[in-house]
């Protein structure tokens, strides 16, 4: 039987949406406000799902502990009170799109849960704006 567990959790951080390549002109019409060089937050909540198999054994898809601690690891704590832009590595070169950034936690997770699970994240920008991937 397969079914999804779901941790919640969130991190607050202040990005820039732009293309250094572009003006400041076409940045403000592309990204808006969001492109302001002084940077902006948000208060981000995600939704982290496993999917997978329940061990007979134990009865659990994924000790929710250990899904707890390691969202904790490679998302809150890199990304808590960070400028994503200037302080997280692959924002450096990429655009910290809610999109891309709901794509960069699943790629940290993915890393370091079993291939045999399924990931899911759900990530919030606002409470009306928000993105799932699953890889």
């Amino acid at each position: 039987m397969s079914l999804t567990v779901y941790r919640k959790a969130h991190f607050n951080a202040a990005h820039r949406l732009f293309k250094a390549e572009w003006s400041d002109e076409k940045n403000k019409e592309v990204f808006g406000k969001c492109s302001n060089p002084l940077y902006h937050g948000h208060n981000y909540e995600m939704e982290i799902g496993v999917e997978g198999e329940v061990d007979p054994e134990t009865g659990f898809l994924i000790d929710l502990k250990i899904l707890k601690d390691l969202i904790m690891e490679t998302v809150v704590i890199p990304f808590d009170h960070k400028n994503l832009n200037e302080e997280v590595a692959e924002f450096k070169q990429l655009n910290p799109t809610v999109e891309n950034i709901a794509m960069v936690i699943y790629n940290r997770l993915r890393k370091r849960l079993d291939a045999n699970y399924n990931i899911i994240v759900k990530l919030y920008e606002t409470p009306r704006n928000f993105v799932v991937y699953t890889g």
